[in-house]
Formats: structure tokens, C-alpha cells, sequence
């Protein structure tokens, strides 16, 4: 005979936004997540494990995190789940740099470390949060509610000209202007090797890579089209490369996927720099220990140009890298090794 569902503990199921239970003579020895799945229907076994694992599970006044432990008849079993996240992002007072703003769109310079929108993990800090504050109240109706405004990104780490649409009118004319490439971007990058020839275009179709789902990849079958123009502006040691990069497409990771596939990966790339590149050895001890620490992508959006879809105006902006990034240029221009 199966064992009587456990009753609610006499003060009610919720305690301070808690849920509470009195275990039965009956569940002694079941497994707590089973008895506390079976006690709160609302909650998933799953969710009720994972709250177990976080802290959030109390037997009296005793905090347990063994989702498998068996239940004591007679204890008083309490979850207290987490307040749900808000389904909008929260206004907050982030300064960033803005290189334009009119009623329609805003340019800024965004800078390294900064996420774009909130996801897992950044659920708050980010730039959207910056802008709600910003902008006002009337911003967070312009296109997606977890990203409004947000026409393009640029990675975490990654610095530079970014434009945010802040009317709807705006939001779909950037819209088009992005799908058609109807517009100049050009990002500096400092990468391991000399590229040959010294100019030239990647193409490779980029999809997710079958073997890293945080990583993108060069696909054979099952990937978007994918254009990086590239030109050498200057180099280190035959080790080194400061590049001048142009999108004809706009994939995630484009150019650091690009980059990495044909031998050039980006100093200081989390993702696509796994190991100690051979034109590393070519670097002076000192110059390579620096370059091998940088702790992010050395990738910035120094040029963004369009046309303002309202005015017709031909808009360019341009932002020079930020500091930590000049310092490795610094660095690398001062045995002016070519």
C-alpha cells in the first residue's frame, strides 16, 4: 500500500513566502526530494533538487543539501525558493560613453566588460539596465523586452561604437539597415602570426561547434555564410598583427572565429586561444608574458558609419581603443620591431 500523502503542517503551506511540512510516520525513510515533490505539486522534482542544492531546504532549523537523505518522521521540512527574477530589466545608473543621441538612436562607445543584455549569468549590470536608466521609461517598449533598443551586439569583452534604437520607427529601420549591410563597421584586432597575404577576405560558413556548444566554428554543412575582410596595418617581431577588420556578414564570433581558423587567433581570446601559439616564441620573454596574460579578446569596434534613416544624414563615428588595450600597443611599438 502506497503511503499517505503528508499534510501541510498546521499553520498552512506558506511561511514567509516558504512552504513548510510536517513529515508523517508514513514517509520515515523516503528520499527528502521525493517526499518534498509529492508534498508541493507545484514544484518540480527537479526544481525541488536544485533548490536543495543551492541552500534553500531546512529539516527544523537545520539547512541540508543531500537531496537523497532520508526523511524524519515528525521534522518540519521548509523550502524557501528564491523571489522569481523580474520578467523586465531594472533601470540602473551605469555610466558609458555616448558619442551621439537624438530622439531616434543613441551611439555609444561600449566598454570592455560591459554585457550588452541580460541573460544566465548577467541577469543585471548590463548595458540595457544602463539605458532603461538613461533613456527613460518609454525605452524598455522599443523592440524585445529583455533587449530593447538592441539592434546589434558586441561581445562582453569586446569594445567599441555600438547604435541603439530607442523609438520603434528606428528599431526597424536599423533592422533593415543590418540585414542588407547597408553600412561601414571596421574593428581592430590584435592577433597571434603575420596573415599572408597581407590583405585579403575569410569566408567560411559559422555555426556552433558540434564538440563546444559556448564555442562557434568554420562548418562544412550547417553553417550561415560568413565574410571577414581583413588588412594589416602593422606587426611585431613577425609574431604579431594589429589588424584592420571588415564585416561583410554579422555572425557571432565572426571575426574570432575567422581569425583562429586560418592560424591567427586573438590575443588574449578565452575562447579560441586554447594554447600557447607557436609565434609566441618569436616575442621577447618579458613583451610575450604580457601578451599571454591579457585577460580578455584584444578585439575593439573602432568605426561605425550609416545613414540616418530620418535625416538622410551620412553619420561616422569612430572611438579609439580603450587603455588596456593601447597599453599592449604601447608595449609592442616600443622596440619597433617589424
Amino acid at each position: 500500500m502506497l503511503p499517505s500523502l503528508p499534510q501541510p503542517a498546521a499553520e498552512g503551506e506558506t511561511e514567509n513566502d516558504s512552504l513548510t511540512i510536517l513529515a508523517p510516520p508514513d514517509a520515515a525513510g523516503q528520499r527528502v526530494d521525493r517526499f518534498l515533490a509529492a508534498s508541493f505539486p507545484a514544484l518540480s522534482r527537479a526544481r525541488i533538487q536544485a533548490l536543495i542544492a543551492a541552500g534553500a531546504a531546512r529539516r527544523g532549523d537545520v539547512v541540508f543539501t543531500d537531496a537523497a537523505a532520508p526523511v524524519r518522521a515528525g521534522e518540519r521540512y521548509t523550502l524557501a525558493p528564491p523571489p522569481a527574477a523580474a520578467a523586465r530589466p531594472a533601470a540602473q545608473a551605469i555610466a558609458f560613453p555616448v558619442l551621439f543621441e537624438d530622439e531616434d538612436l543613441l551611439v555609444l562607445d561600449k566598454p570592455a566588460g560591459l554585457v550588452v543584455h541580460p541573460a544566465p549569468g548577467n541577469r543585471d549590470g548590463t548595458l540595457v539596465n544602463a539605458l532603461l536608466a538613461h533613456c527613460g521609461d518609454d525605452f524598455a517598449g522599443i523592440g524585445d523586452e529583455k533587449r530593447p533598443g538592441i539592434v546589434h551586439r558586441l561581445d562582453k569583452d569586446t569594445s567599441g561604437v555600438m547604435v541603439v534604437a530607442k523609438t520603434a520607427w528606428m528599431m526597424a529601420r536599423l533592422g533593415e539597415i543590418f540585414a542588407t549591410r547597408r553600412l561601414e563597421r571596421t574593428y581592430l584586432a590584435l592577433a597571434w602570426g603575420l596573415p599572408s597575404p597581407a590583405a585579403g577576405s575569410i569566408e567560411g560558413a559559422i555555426g556552433r561547434d558540434p564538440r563546444d556548444r559556448k564555442r562557434m566554428a568554420v562548418r562544412a554543412s550547417g553553417g550561415k555564410p560568413a565574410l571577414t575582410h581583413y588588412r594589416l596595418r602593422e606587426s611585431w617581431f613577425g609574431a604579431v598583427s594589429l589588424l584592420e577588420c571588415r564585416l561583410a556578414t554579422g555572425r557571432t564570433h565572426q571575426i574570432r572565429v575567422h581569425l583562429s581558423a586560418n592560424g591567427h587567433p586573438l590575443i588574449g581570446d578565452p575562447l579560441y586561444l586554447r594554447r600557447v601559439p607557436a609565434a609566441a616564441k618569436a616575442v621577447p620573454a618579458a613583451i610575450r608574458a604580457r601578451l599571454l596574460d591579457f585577460p580578455r579578446q584584444a578585439l575593439h569596434a573602432a568605426e561605425l558609419g550609416f545613414i540616418h534613416p530620418r535625416s538622410g544624414a551620412k553619420l561616422a563615428f569612430s572611438a579609439p581603443p580603450p587603455a588596456d588595450f593601447q597599453a599592449l600597443l604601447g608595449l609592442l611599438a616600443g622596440p619597433r620591431n617589424s
